[in-house]
Parts: structure tokens; C-alpha cells; sequence
């Protein structure tokens, strides 16, 4: 019996912390996205696929190019046009129009102001569908929409989390998000599709080698893999505000809570437990761009840019944190592994 496969696209770029109302509103998807698409290829690698269709959204084609880059557009598959309320924040829209965002809380099908009906998608989606049935025999690939497949599913209240898998016809098949163990080599990938630039890039991979080095000179039981991973992905969120919480806030998304606490630990560290966290924020101090340097030498030259006593205060905690555990660490190893 062929599979019909319904995937919903991965996070587009939004904050994490944002809750946008998003239909024909077209965004790209962000880093934490692009690893969410990436991961689920790779964890449904082994399924093979006729085709591969998708909505002409970016959302979803981008989604879709982590499958076949020869994914087969279909406009009918398109997300849900929400009107009025297309773009808008979710907070503002509950203040705007209170009454019909509580109805809609309890019957998504309602319509939003100015905006497509459920029976208008319903009728469209299930068009597409039939569209792909008749083209193709075997198992097939649809990235689509919450509300699109939704509609195929004549339900909905469903959960349907980003980048999770529906089988048509398998009750048992719905919002399921696949998973796969946290290794340095799917790291090393996800720190590739993030695309955080190729300077963060090498310093991460440069950290990894460091923390690495390190841990396999000391006597304890630390979870080496583990802590490449993290390394790789420490700074895979570079770019954005408080860049350490941001990343362990995606790697929690993702479903890798150790590699979360870990890559949380890597900007601020107390230097008290001697855990992968504290190798990787010791690590990371001894790697200037993608150079391994001695401590005094990368905070001499990272001190210059602390232009408020604030700063400054927050720079010598570091550099203690860091020199007590360059301390333990070569105590422990009975020989000068960290300069």
C-alpha cells in the first residue's frame, strides 16, 4: 500500500519568542529552521519517495529542497490566507479582535477577518491532493502547512509541530516529530545548514578540536561526543542577542537538552563543577578566531573591546573562571595541558 506523506514545513525566521500569524505572509526559514528540515531528512533518509511535492511557499520549498531538489510545486497547497490578520502577532490580534480570536480558540475553522474559509482550503487541498495521486503510484512527499494538512485530515485540532511527519490512512501517524541521537557528525552538518558564516564556522570547529584535546587528557568520565557536539554548535547562534541562550534555546528545540546545557555554559561559566561545560567554555577562551592561544593572550586581546565598567567587571569574572579551571585541569592531568 503506497504512503502518503505529509510534512509540515520547519521554523520559518521568526524569533523564537515571536508568535506571528503567518499565511501567504512569506518568510524564508531561519537557522534554528534550517536545522529542524536538515535533521528530519536525515532522520527519514531510509523512506524512499516518488516525488516530492511542495507549496510554492518558501517556507515549505526550502523545507521540501532538504528531500529532492526537484521538488514539484502544487499553488493549491499553500497556507491558509489569513486576511486581516496575516502577519500580525498573535498578542496584538487577541487585543484587536478579542472575541473572534477566543472563538477561533475553540474552532479553528472559523474565519479570520477577511480571510480564506476552511472549506475554500479544505476543497483546494484536497484538489492537490488528487493532482498527486493521479501523477504518481508509490509513496509520495507533500511539505505543506498546519492548515493544509489539517484539511486533509478533517480535523482541526490536531498538534502539528514544525518539521513533524503525518501519514494519511495511519491514525497512529500524526504531528510525529522524528528524532535521532545528537552526534558530532550530525553536529558538524547542522552547524553547516545554520550557515552562521564561515569565521563562526572554523572557531567552531577549532573549539571542538580544543575541547576535544582536553578532555581526552583528563581522568574523569566526560562525555566526549557530547561535548563535540556542543562545541560545534556553540556559537551556531552567533549572531543573535545573549548568542549563548539563544542557542541552547534552539538545541533545546530541537530535542537535545544535554548539548542545550552544555552550549548555555559556554559564554558564562562559575568554574566550580568540571563538567562538558566547563571544558567547552575553557575551550572556547583558548581559541582566538580559529587559533588556539594562550588565556592571557585572548583576554589581553578581548579586554579592549569592554568599553564600560560593566564590562569590564563581567571580563575579569571570565577570566578568573577560566584560570581556575586552566588550574584544576592541569592539577588533575599532573602536567600543563591549558596555557
Amino acid at each position: 500500500m503506497r504512503r502518503i506523506c505529509l510534512l509540515r514545513h520547519a521554523r520559518p525566521d521568526f524569533p523564537l519568542d515571536a508568535r506571528p500569524c503567518l499565511g501567504r505572509t512569506d518568510l524564508p526559514l531561519g537557522a534554528l529552521g534550517r536545522m529542524q528540515a536538515c535533521r528530519t531528512a536525515i532522520c527519514m533518509a531510509d523512506l524512499s519517495f516518488e516525488a516530492v511535492y511542495t507549496s510554492p511557499l518558501k517556507r515549505a520549498a526550502e523545507t521540501a529542497g532538504f528531500f529532492s531538489p526537484a521538488a514539484r510545486v502544487v499553488d493549491d497547497l499553500r497556507e491558509i490566507d489569513c486576511g486581516d490578520w496575516d502577519g500580525l502577532d498573535f498578542a496584538e490580534i487577541q487585543h484587536r479582535w478579542p472575541e473572534i480570536y477566543t472563538a477561533r480558540g475553540k474552532d479553528l475553522s472559523l474565519p479570520m477577518p477577511n480571510g480564506e474559509t476552511a472549506e475554500a482550503v479544505r476543497v483546494r487541498a484536497e484538489r492537490a491532493l488528487q493532482q498527486i495521486l493521479t501523477e504518481t503510484t508509490g509513496d509520495v512527499l507533500i511539505v505543506a502547512h498546519s492548515f493544509v494538512i489539517r484539511s486533509l485530515l478533517s480535523d482541526y485540532s490536531v498538534r502539528l509541530p514544525y518539521a513533524s511527519l503525518t501519514i494519511l490512512g495511519e491514525p497512529d501517524a500524526v504531528g510525529m516529530v522524528p528524532e535521532t541521537p545528537l552526534t558530532p557528525g550530525l553536529a558538524d552538518l547542522l552547524l553547516t545548514v545554520a550557515a552562521p558564516g564561515a569565521g563562526v564556522e572554523a572557531h567552531c570547529r577549532a573549539v571542538e578540536r580544543e575541547a576535544r584535546r582536553i578532555a581526552e587528557a583528563l581522568p574523569l568520565a566526560l562525555d566526549i561526543d557530547l561535548l563535540s557536539a556542543a562545541a560545534l554548535l556553540h556559537d551556531v547562534a552567533r549572531a543573535e542577542p545573549d548568542h549563548a541562550k539563544t542557542a541552547a534555546r534552539w538545541l533545546h528545540e530541537l530535542g537535545y537538552d544535554d548539548a542545550a546545557y552544555a552550549v548555555a555554559q559556554h559564554h558564562d561559566h562559575d568554574g566550580a563543577i568540571l563538567n562538558e561545560g566547563a571544558v567547552l567554555y575553557l575551550a572556547d577562551k583558548c581559541v582566538l578566531e580559529d587559533q588556539v592561544v594562550p588565556l592571557a593572550e585572548r583576554f589581553a586581546m578581548s579586554e579592549a573591546k569592554c568599553l564600560t565598567d560593566e564590562a569590564r567587571e563581567a571580563h575579569a569574572r571570565r577570566q578568573h573562571s577560566a584560570e581556575a579551571l586552566r588550574e584544576q585541569i592541569n592539577a588533575l592531568c599532573g602536567r600543563e595541558v591549558v596555557i
